[in-house]
């Protein structure tokens, strides 16, 4: 009988394309991941890796043995959902990752509504990109992500995953107080041609999205600053140093330097919860999308009163 643990490193580097790259996904060293595929050979008899210049690659017996694990441990992960959903408790150990501003301004909350309901449910909590939650959500490194998208340039959702939506977070242009503009109820992005900007790093996102938006309106964005995380951008803007575009959920305390100017047409990003589809009977992953939702809910009532 093929032992699990030994198809789970063979789909491991399949995927991931290395020995070590497998073992970084599966949090084993990469002796750990040679040995089990070595063992795997000797239990099915048939060369599995083979040395390619420094590294090595996986035989076609072992491709075909990986497109069989694949499909082997989507059915795991759908038996462990089906028996806890007919168990219908929230128990066990679930791997949670959520971009920076979603992992500060919503997974706390959340966190602590499901540790006071749900004590034998165990979340790990990572902070990772979009981009990544998605992958490592569809690998099954992660059992729920929450990632965003830019309501003018959506992202894609990959086969095999199901989403709910939390909330849409609207955006507002930071400017300092001193500027002309800074007492308008509202203004199109095309009145800020020729402004200097703070922007997240280069790939990022919201990097991207920033970019590809002022372009839209006509705005060549000169990039006079960059910052991953919005307080620091609210810091610059409040030093005169440039313009943002901040998410409402980014914001946390505003400076005093610092005013917030709707735009027109609106600009807002949707915030989801991502999980693989197989999963989805399990009562943990539903129990921690409806803390979410519920966490997201008091949110935009929050905004609505301000």
């Amino acid at each position: 009988m093929l032992d699990l643990n030994r198809l789970k490193a063979l789909h491991a580097v399949h995927v991931y394309g290395s020995v070590g790259a497998a073992a970084d996904a599966l949090k084993v060293t990469p002796s750990a991941v040679s040995q089990q595929i070595a063992k795997l050979e000797r239990e099915t008899g048939a060369r599995l890796m083979e040395r390619s210049g420094r590294g090595v690659r996986l035989t076609d017996a072992a491709g075909l043995l990986a497109e069989h694990a694949e499909r082997i441990l989507a059915l795991v992960e759908t038996a462990k959902a089906d028996f806890e959903a007919l168990r219908g408790e929230v128990v066990g150990r679930l791997n949670v990752a959520a971009f920076p501003t979603a992992a500060r301004g919503l997974m706390p909350r959340a966190v602590a509504s499901l540790r006071d309901h749900h004590p034998d449910l165990w979340l790990q909590l990572y902070e990772r990109e979009p981009e990544r939650v998605l992958r490592e959500v569809a690998r099954g490194e992660l059992d729920l992500g929450i990632i965003q998208d830019w309501l003018n340039r959506p992202m894609a959702l990959p086969d095999g995953l199901s989403r709910a939506t939390l909330l849409d977070d609207v955006a507002d242009v930071a400017l300092p107080a001193s500027h002309p503009l800074a007492g308008q109820k509202e203004l199109e992005l095309a009145a800020l041609r020729g402004e200097r900007w703070i922007s997240s790093s280069p790939g990022t996102v919201c990097h991207d999205w920033l970019v590809f938006t002022l372009r839209n309106a006509d705005v060549e964005p000169e990039i006079a600053c960059m910052a991953d995380e919005y307080p620091t951008q609210l810091a610059l803007v409040a030093a005169g140093l440039g313009c943002a575009i901040v998410p409402r959920l980014g914001r946390d305390c505003v400076p005093d330097g610092v005013r917030l100017v709707p735009t027109r047409p609106r600009q807002s990003r949707r915030i989801y919860a991502v999980w693989r589809t197989d999963a989805a009977r399990r009562p943990a992953i539903r129990a921690t999308v409806e803390a979410l939702a519920a966490v997201s809910r008091e949110q935009e009532n929050a905004w609505a009163v301000r």
